[in-house]
């Protein structure tokens, strides 16, 4: 089973080549069939160069350089539309994401499960060097989800989650441009009844390059997309394809 691995990247120049270098490294060791798509979203710096280079000396890297509009939302869109393999995962450019989870995902999409959702507040998951203010905002958001949609999963408003290329194309047309992306990626498949496993994750705050994330201005954006698939789950949701639910998946909760 082919694993795409989706990286957004903006201006991540001093980040981005560790990123990818160390993906390659560690699914290569965990012999996970791969290829690494990163999509450079307009970066003013030498970020396309970097990543130019890269695809040129490993095989498993592919770049594409955006010309559209620019958005976190739209990079990520591009790249699951150009992916490959038969499941995918979305990892962060700048270093936050841990490698070894990916495998950790890949593991729990061969179990059988639809999509793995990696969850950096259960037991066994951590943050390190979390802005307060940051940190505030997604617990707060992430209770509301909880509470809007009455499910377990408390980190939904993560980007780093992996799933079957027919869940994405099920639940397309995607219609988030920015980083509310993360949350219509993660409800939409959560509303449809999808077999949801969800791992302990680590995130590392970035230690080079400038965050992209302004909240003030993403708030209302995050908002719209969860009240869009609410509704969509309350007022059409007969409209939803009926799911196969075989093979079987191992005994033991989900999550």
């Amino acid at each position: 089973m082919l694993l795409s691995v989706v990286i957004p990247a903006h201006n991540e120049e001093e980040c981005i080549e560790a990123v990818v270098q160390d993906l390659v490294r560690v699914l290569d060791q965990a012999a996970v069939p791969h290829e690494i798509i990163v999509v450079d979203d307009h970066s003013s710096d030498s970020t396309g160069a970097i990543l130019d280079r890269l695809a040129a000396q490993v095989a498993t890297v592919r770049v594409l350089h955006r010309s559209g509009a620019p958005g976190f939302g739209r990079a990520i869109r591009e790249g699951l539309s150009a992916m490959r393999g038969e499941c995918c995962a979305i990892v962060m450019g700048d270093g936050s994401d841990d490698a070894q989870d990916v495998v950790r995902y890949y593991r729990k999409l061969q179990e059988g499960y639809d999509c793995v959702y990696g969850s950096r507040f259960i037991r066994g998951g951590r943050v390190v060097d979390y802005p307060r203010l940051k940190l505030l905002v997604n617990r707060l958001g992430n209770t509301f989800m909880r509470l809007l949609f009455w499910t377990s999963h408390n980190d939904l408003s993560n980007a780093f989650k992996a799933y079957r290329t027919e869940v994405i194309r099920a639940i397309e047309p995607i219609q988030a441009s920015h980083f509310n992306i993360t949350v219509e990626l993660s409800l939409k498949p959560l509303v449809r009844g999808y077999r949801i496993a969800t791992v302990p994750i680590a995130w590392y705050g970035r230690t080079a390059g400038v965050t992209k994330l302004r909240l003030r201005v993403m708030m209302r954006k995050y908002l719209f997309t969860m009240l869009y698939v609410w509704l969509e789950k309350h007022l059409i949701a007969d409209e939803y394809p009926a799911l196969d639910r075989a093979p079987k998946l191992p005994a033991g909760p989900a999550r």
